[in-house]
C-alpha cells in the first residue's frame, strides 16, 4: 500500500505550480498524494490530514507567511491529536528563516530551487516504515 502524503496550499497564496510539481514527483515516486488545492485554512488542512490518514503534510507557501502558517498548522495537528504527522514546508523561504521554521515544528524545509529528488528522498526517510505498518493492518 503506498504511503499517503498531503500537499497543501495554506493561506491566501494562489500560485500552485510548485506544489503541483512536487505532488506529481511524489506520485511518480510511488506515494499516494492528496492535494488540497489553493487557499486552504489551516484547520481544514489538519482535518484533511486526519481524515485521509496521511503519513506527512507538505505545505507550499509563497506568500511570505511561512512562519505563522507553519506554526499554526503544527498547532492544528496537535489539537487534532495528530502531532505525530510530520510537517514539511517548501516555497519562497529566505535561508535565515529555515532554522526558525524548524523551531516552529517543520521536519524539513525546501526553499525554492531544492531538487525534486532531494525532496522525495527526505520524504521517504521521514515516512520510512509506514508502508509496512499499513500493509500489516
Amino acid at each position: 500500500m503506498p504511503i499517503r502524503v498531503l500537499v497543501a496550499k495554506p493561506g491566501l497564496d494562489g500560485h500552485d505550480r510548485g506544489a503541483k510539481l512536487v505532488a506529481r514527483g511524489l506520485r511518480d515516486a510511488g506515494f499516494e498524494v492528496v492535494f488540497t488545492g489553493i487557499r486552504r485554512r489551516v484547520d481544514d488542512i489538519a482535518a484533511t490530514a486526519v481524515q485521509e490518514d496521511v503519513a506527512l503534510v507538505g505545505l507550499s507557501i509563497l506568500s511570505g507567511a511561512h512562519l505563522a502558517l507553519t506554526r499554526r498548522t503544527v498547532e492544528a495537528l496537535r489539537a487534532a491529536g495528530a502531532d505525530d504527522i510530520p510537517v514539511v514546508v517548501g516555497g519562497t523561504i529566505p535561508a535565515g528563516d529555515v532554522p526558525r521554521l524548524r523551531d516552529a515544528g517543520a521536519a524539513a524545509v525546501y526553499p525554492t530551487g531544492t531538487p525534486l529528488d532531494a525532496i522525495v528522498a527526505d520524504i521517504r526517510a521521514l515516512t520510512e516504515g509506514q508502508d509496512r505498518a499499513c500493509a500489516s493492518e
